[in-house]
């Protein structure tokens, strides 16, 4: 059993400005996707070219803020958002939906593409095994927050926070869909694959490890189990990812084969 270290979710402050420990993450996150999107572009089957990084990332991250939070707001905090509107602008409140960020990435991305003459799927196969990292920060954010907890467990890697001694799911979550993850993609992708292949395979592993996780994480209080006592909307929303990447990764290796032998 590890006892919660009680962060304190801000680092310092300076007047007015608090710099806090998940906003940090958030950094962090964007400067490894930056300079891993360096080191992909100089792959011979990149999509992507070095003069056109930047210009990728910054509308990945507003991809991610704008989508994670409209996201949080609609199926999460729904109830926040009709008492107060200008919730959906309190980020440093904390509430981000990755399901929500996906979303706001692939449209980010089906911009990106198109007023370059590319495909969604060539630029979110070159931004797929980016993302994973900044997954795997972002929940470290969530444990140092003390947010999205587990359910109560006696095994000897609980963490007593409170009194209770918990699942760490943002750590389990943080390990399978950030690390491990991005592993995965980065050795899947170092070589060409066939088109749509990376993406497939970052929808079905994600949404794997997602809905794994959430059989250790507590659901949102407001909306509890949805049915079944343990299905949640973490699951509901994982689900179709499961689906659609493991079709889409049939459909990438069936067409290459059609395409190898004509």
């Amino acid at each position: 059993m590890f006892v919660y270290p009680n962060f304190d979710p801000i680092i310092f402050e300076i007047g007015f400005l608090k710099i806090r420990w998940y906003g940090l993450m958030y950094v962090v996150a964007f400067l490894f996707a930056w300079w891993l999107a360096r080191k992909r572009c100089q792959q011979s089957h990149s999509p992507v070219g070095p003069g056109e990084v930047d210009d990728l990332i910054f509308n990945g991250m507003l991809g991610v803020i704008v989508g994670g939070r409209v996201g949080y707001c609609l199926v999460y905090g729904w109830d926040y958002l009709i008492s107060d509107p200008l919730y959906l602008f309190k980020i440093w409140e904390g509430g981000m939906s990755f399901h929500g960020g996906l979303a706001g990435v692939m449209i980010a991305m089906w911009l990106f593409g198109r007023s370059r003459g590319k495909t969604m799927w060539q630029i979110t196969d070159f931004v797929a095994p980016i993302v994973p990292l900044g997954l795997g920060f972002g929940r470290i954010g969530n444990f140092i927050n003390g947010e999205l907890w587990g359910r109560k467990t006696e095994v000897a890697w609980g963490v007593l926070y409170k009194g209770e001694v918990l699942h760490a799911s943002q750590l389990y979550e943080s390990a399978l869909e950030g690390f491990i993850l991005f592993a995965i993609l980065w050795w899947f992708s170092s070589r060409p694959r066939p088109y749509m292949a990376v993406s497939a395979l970052f929808l079905l592993l994600y949404g794997v490890f997602r809905f794994f996780v959430e059989f250790y994480r507590v659901p949102d209080a407001d909306l509890g189990y949805l049915a079944l006592d343990w299905v949640t909307m973490g699951q509901v929303l994982s689900a179709p990812m499961i689906i659609i990447g493991a079709t889409m990764l049939v459909m990438a290796y069936r067409s290459n084969k059609r395409e190898a032998a004509a």
